[in-house]
């Protein structure tokens, strides 16, 4: 989805915070027993929701201390490895001119649906556009720490069970960006882009591009570059 945003920047707080929020407006707009069912169970019995998207990102915007800016080219791309989900995402965005991101209002002048080039089973290595986030008995984890690439593989294991497609093996991190922490409904995030390799189904790495690694993909976090 291609935005302008009517404001020169926003705090910190609203680059992640709203993100759930739009996403299930955007849903219920156009069902909102899937977007009731989705927010409170979750999908085929399990709480993981199978959504992904990033926060606004904009091209040329200046730096500012303090403040996230924006510019007249922005994006936001949202998704769902499900297609009646996806579908219900696509007759959303249609039937919009504009969504409300928080403070800012976010005029839209166009979306695409972006279908990836097909990729083989096999070896494949992923990047992020925005923070994975991950978890291990409380604490966020960076690269680099114990556990977080167990942590990780878990994640991705649990998303392909519910997919019903193979989980993917030899998981490794191969490069990772600066911590990064947003606050998010008060309470922090913490995370880090990462490059990652794997062997995976390519089914599988078809579905992670439209839903994400990590935890919070709904949340914007996690978003397959």
């Amino acid at each position: 989805m291609d935005i302008d945003a009517d404001v020169p920047s926003m705090g910190w707080e609203h680059v992640h915070g709203p993100a759930r929020a739009v996403m299930y407006e955007l849903l219920g707009s156009q069902d909102a027993a899937l977007a009731r069912s989705l927010h409170d169970e979750g999908w085929k019995g399990q709480p993981l929701k199978p959504l992904g998207l990033t926060a606004p990102q904009f091209k040329g915007a200046p730096r500012k201390r303090g403040v996230y800016t924006t510019s007249t080219e922005g994006s936001v791309w949202l998704g769902s490895p499900v297609p009646e989900i996806a579908a219900v995402l696509v007759a959303a965005l249609a039937s919009r001119t504009e969504i409300v991101w928080g403070p800012a209002r976010l005029k839209m002048r166009g979306f695409t649906v972006d279908v990836g080039a097909p990729v083989a089973d096999g070896p494949v290595e992923l990047a992020t556009a925005t923070p994975v986030v991950v978890k291990h008995e409380g604490r966020y984890l960076l690269p680099g720490e114990p556990h977080y690439v167990a942590r990780l593989q878990h994640n991705l294991a649990h998303k392909a069970d519910i997919l019903g497609l193979p989980a993917p093996s030899g998981l490794r991190v191969l490069e990772a960006g600066p911590r990064r922490r947003f606050t998010v409904r008060g309470a922090p995030r913490i995370g880090a882009q990462v490059r990652v390799g794997m062997e995976a189904d390519a089914r599988f790495v078809d579905a992670l591009r439209s839903w994400g690694l990590g935890l919070d993909t709904v949340q914007g976090f996690g978003w397959i570059r």
